[in-house]
């Protein structure tokens, strides 16, 4: 039993998350090395990116089709949700979503919302901007 624990590892049998190798030194270390440290955060912050720019795709994928659909001149329009679903519309995919005083709730993609209107309808909103 190692009585001092909390100081040293030589009790423990302590690896490297990244090369697996013992780790000498405190016990709370993760890495052996900065160079283990930072082949972790390198490929954390890698795989952040490419989740982001996944993501990103489909958010600008469905604004153009909520825009195509909508057209240049229209505020509101009712569409049929199969229309949507075939032009590739991912409805998981929005910026944030908006509760109204009816208990309704609009999904936004930047300025252009949508919400069920029935189980086949779908009311597609422009938010009106201000003019300054």
């Amino acid at each position: 039993m190692c009585i001092f624990a909390y100081i040293t590892t030589d009790c423990m049998d302590h690896k490297c998350k990244i090369c697996a190798k013992p780790i000498k030194g405190r016990s709370d270390k993760i890495y052996c090395s900065t160079h283990c440290k930072n082949i972790y955060h390198k490929k954390l912050r890698y795989a952040s990116k490419v989740a982001a720019i996944e993501i990103n795709g489909y958010l600008k994928r469905n604004y153009s089709i909520l825009l195509e659909v909508l057209g240049k001149n229209k505020i509101q329009l009712k569409v049929y949700r199969n229309l949507l679903e075939r032009k590739g519309f991912r409805f998981k995919y929005r910026t944030h979503f908006h509760i109204n005083s009816k208990g309704k709730t609009f999904f936004y993609l930047y300025d252009i919302a949508w919400m069920e209107f029935s189980d086949d309808e779908i009311l597609i909103v422009r938010k009106r901007r201000l003019k300054h």
